[in-house]
């Protein structure tokens, strides 16, 4: 026995000591990626993670580890051979007898329905008059599991196409929390009609027949979060309350402003002596309402156009004192534009994160994005900086994964070593890094978390990578 205990608190000293370095401050219930570059060099000390091309890959790798329900109410689907094929996996899940519901928009093209099952349910918004969009981008798994740590939540700003998973501006979140996918399910239950896995058109509720259900406020590991959907839930509200919390910072990256008072708000902050920066992309110079006039004759430089080739700015975000964390920092995401479409017509999705790390998340790709549009940003004077001449930052995808996962760097050195490693520290592979992307064989490991360690000539740096099969 007293091998035993001995052996125990090993690992919990291996597990916070490798877990410090990695994840310093950053719950393990919340996972944040960007499809666009970030910059770590304005870290306050955990590293934003990259994922261009690969979220698909994560969640793919969620929904294979789903073993009773999965909810999909999303916007757009075009599968794109390029990315990993979500109706496969979900096919995969409905094979196995996991439960699938799926609600889709009934007036975009979402041709990746043609991949599902005939057998599993489907549900298109409706296309009258008097309805918006059925705008939401949301995953469910396992909301009701017995064990709660089973159920998550995946929601961002990305429709699933080829362009949107590599090219244009995303967010992603996903959240290991019951009660907050239970709340989500809840309200896909409205659009559905029914709790089962049956919908029921007569009693199925969209955009402005949905009511209010209550649930605004969760704890999740000690972070606040607040969540709302459009149009029952007055989410513009919660949007200028979110702004009014400003006290020293503002940022803000959103595809389309066409509500005044937003903008208003903002540039009230901006006067107070708030320090603001703001991205629009170039529809909100161009559509009717568009805000970016109002907005770039008070911000000046400090507002930029997203003009793409062919590509967007498709986040709807906005993060208040990033660089003051004892201001109550948070993050505001989620499907919803800020636009009166939005806040009156659409289903959309909306969280706000009270949380230092996950608000210091965003600033690091808000950063690197304005820096891209040629802007000049103040940094914050709390970032500690990670500088990867030294101390290379990684992405693991798909994690969890199943028998293969993929390293990707995001730059090279002569001598690199990746290394993959059980709880304890013992070594099982050893793999050259030749390449910024390095595939791991890991179909002979067992099940389990284990670390993998990235070594640059005696530099390390630490992720865990969890295998479920």
């Amino acid at each position: 026995m007293k091998g035993r205990k001995k052996s125990c608190a090993l690992v919990v000293l291996l597990m916070t000591a490798f877990l410090q370095p990695a994840q310093a401050g950053l719950s393990d219930k919340f996972k944040v990626y960007f499809n666009q570059p970030v910059n770590t060099s304005v870290s306050s000390g955990t590293p934003a993670i990259y994922v261009n091309g690969t979220i698909m890959d994560t969640l793919v790798s969620y929904i294979n580890n789903a073993k009773y329900t999965i909810d999909v109410a999303q916007y757009d689907y075009n599968q794109d051979e390029y990315f990993a094929n979500i109706a496969a996996a979900v096919d995969s899940a409905y094979a196995r007898g996991v439960r699938v519901r799926w609600i889709y928009d009934g007036s975009s093209p979402n041709t990746g329905l043609s991949g599902l099952n005939s057998g599993i349910y489907k549900v298109a918004s409706p296309t009258s008059n008097n309805y918006g969009i059925m705008h939401n981008k949301f995953v469910i798994i396992d909301a009701n599991a017995p064990d709660s740590t089973q159920a998550w939540l995946h929601t961002s700003s990305m429709d699933w196409s080829g362009t949107m998973v590599d090219y244009d501006y995303n967010n992603i979140l996903f959240i290991q929390s019951q009660q907050l996918a239970k709340a989500y399910t809840a309200e896909f239950n409205m659009m559905w009609g029914d709790t089962g896995a049956v919908p029921n058109a007569t009693t199925a509720k969209f955009g402005p027949y949905k009511t209010d259900l209550g649930l605004h406020n969760f704890t999740i590991d000690g972070i606040a979060v607040q969540l709302y959907f459009s149009p029952s839930d007055g989410t513009n509200t919660q949007i200028l309350n979110c702004i009014a919390t400003a006290d020293s910072e503002l940022c803000f990256g959103i595809y389309e402003m066409t509500e005044s008072n937003d903008a208003n708000a903002i540039i009230s902050k901006y006067h107070a002596g708030v320090t603001t920066y703001g991205i629009l992309d170039q529809y909100s110079a161009t559509s009717s309402g568009g805000q970016y006039s109002t907005l770039s004759a008070a911000l000046g430089t400090n507002l930029k156009e997203y003009v793409g080739n062919n590509t967007i700015y498709h986040n709807k975000f906005m993060f208040v004192d990033a660089c003051s964390p004892t201001s109550d920092p948070q993050v505001l995401t989620g499907s919803h534009n800020w636009t009166k479409s939005a806040d009156e017509y659409n289903d959309e999705n909306t969280l706000i994160i009270h949380d230092a790390t996950i608000t210091n998340l965003y600033y690091q790709s808000f950063y690197q994005n304005f820096l891209s549009l040629d802007g000049t940003m103040s940094a914050c004077t709390n970032s500690t900086g990670i500088d990867n001449t030294v101390e290379n930052s990684f992405a693991i995808y798909p994690n969890p994964a199943v028998n293969k996962a993929i390293v990707r760097l995001a730059q090279i050195f002569t001598g690199t070593v990746i290394e993959v490693k059980n709880i304890l520290g013992q070594k099982l592979q050893t793999i050259p890094a030749i390449n910024l992307e390095t595939s791991l064989d890991i179909s002979a490991i067992p099940n389990g978390v284990y670390l993998i360690e990235l070594n640059e000539n005696g530099h390390i740096s630490t992720q865990l990578l969890m295998i479920a099969r």
